[in-house]
């Protein structure tokens, strides 16, 4: 897609939608490895990227192809890669280094059924631990949740301008059924879109990883004397392994950058979380059941409320625990086994009753229907 003069309308895949938004958000190098259901990014953006001056590579794995991304990161392009589960566990030491070297990168996990190879053309939402502690260490993660094919687009490009403002890898975890669905989306006019840039240095900086808070970025090969590394390092890049009070210094900035920012960066949708019986907090493809849920309710006269959460990590706590101001209980339907729900009643701390609604294997969908059966029961349990 071109610069635009005015907003258009297209329908696109989800995938499609993804390579598009990258494209839109100043992205010039890709590298990847096919896997399902991820592989549409790579495909488009094969066609597309070159286009715009861009470069695609296909790697020999995940392993090298996230490696690829960060060098090309150090050497000034905005960089993205896109994989499923398997590959996404091949990238953690990789991502691991990137947190600690702060090279700003976007990772598109169009997520499956697993564990291992599992069910690799049927939808699952289980790598959102992984999204956050996949890799060792003390960190914080950024990891936004599409769902829908217009989001695809619109958060692709917010994944590149986080990356960008904070310095720091942004995972964009969406899945199967919002990457392979097609939507009619509207892309704005080119101005009307924002696109943040990493802060260059001035000739005078060389202090890159610290003093601080997110430090300037030069760009290898323009003058600049700069020591990148994955070891405990102080501001100026230089190795210090054995010192603790580096060590504190470093890692405590690298985790305040984004925590301290959590206001910022949290994303959701509400709905009639003030005066709501029912709470009800989803994502991704499984968020889509809300509407008709609320329509539902509606009916039966069931005072329902919901929170979508856009950003996963990091979790925006204060407005679920301003639904557990209202709501007796709050429902959390999720295609895995209880993974954001364990935050969700973290963040509530017995204010609310929290029920999980569950699925896994098989790509099948919570409907709204089901999440609605699910609410008469639990209410007559707590009641």
């Amino acid at each position: 897609m071109t610069k635009q003069k005015s907003s258009s309308t297209h329908f696109w895949q989800g995938n499609e939608a993804c390579a598009e938004g990258a494209i839109i958000a100043g992205c010039k190098f890709f590298a990847g490895y096919p896997i399902t259901p991820a592989s549409e990014v790579a495909e488009h953006l094969a066609l597309e990227l070159p286009k715009h001056g861009g470069t695609v590579i296909q790697m020999e794995d995940e392993i090298a192809s996230l490696g690829a991304v960060i060098g090309a990161s150090w050497a000034g392009a905005k960089a993205m890669t896109a994989t499923s589960g398997p590959g996404f566990s091949l990238m953690q030491e990789s991502i691991g280094y990137a947190f600690m070297t702060e090279t700003p990168c976007v990772i598109v996990n169009i997520q499956r059924a697993g564990p291992s190879t599992g069910q690799a053309t049927k939808c699952g939402q289980g790598d959102v631990m992984q999204a956050r502690w996949g890799t060792h260490g003390d960190y914080a993660s950024i990891v936004l949740s599409p769902n829908s094919v217009q989001e695809m687009f619109e958060l692709t490009i917010r994944a590149f301008n986080l990356a960008e403002e904070y310095r720091t890898p942004v995972v964009l975890l969406a899945d199967e059924i919002v990457a392979h669905m097609r939507e009619n989306i509207t892309t704005p006019h080119s101005d009307e879109i924002a696109i943040v840039n990493r802060k260059k240095p001035k000739p005078e900086d060389d202090a890159f990883f610290g003093v601080k808070e997110i430090p300037p970025m030069p760009v290898v090969g323009e003058g600049f004397n700069v020591s990148v590394t994955g070891s405990t390092h102080n501001e100026y890049g230089y190795r210090f392994t054995a010192d603790p009070k580096v060590h504190q210094t470093l890692v405590k900035r690298l985790v305040g950058k984004v925590t301290n920012n959590r206001d910022k960066i949290a994303d959701f949708e509400c709905h009639s979380i003030d005066s709501c019986e029912v709470g009800v907090v989803s994502y991704g493809c499984t968020s889509r059941a809300l509407y008709e849920l609320i329509d539902l309710g509606e009916k039966e006269r069931t005072k329902i409320g919901f929170i979508r959460l856009k950003t996963l990590w990091p979790f925006p706590e204060t407005i679920i625990q301003k639904m557990a101001q209202t709501a007796e209980t709050i429902f959390v339907p999720e295609l895995n086994l209880r993974q954001i729900f364990y935050e969700v009643k973290r963040a509530v701390e017995g204010a609310a009753t929290v029920v999980p609604i569950n699925r896994i294997g098989g790509g099948e969908m919570i409907t709204p229907e089901e999440i609605k059966t699910e609410i008469k029961r639990g209410m007559k349990r707590v009641h």
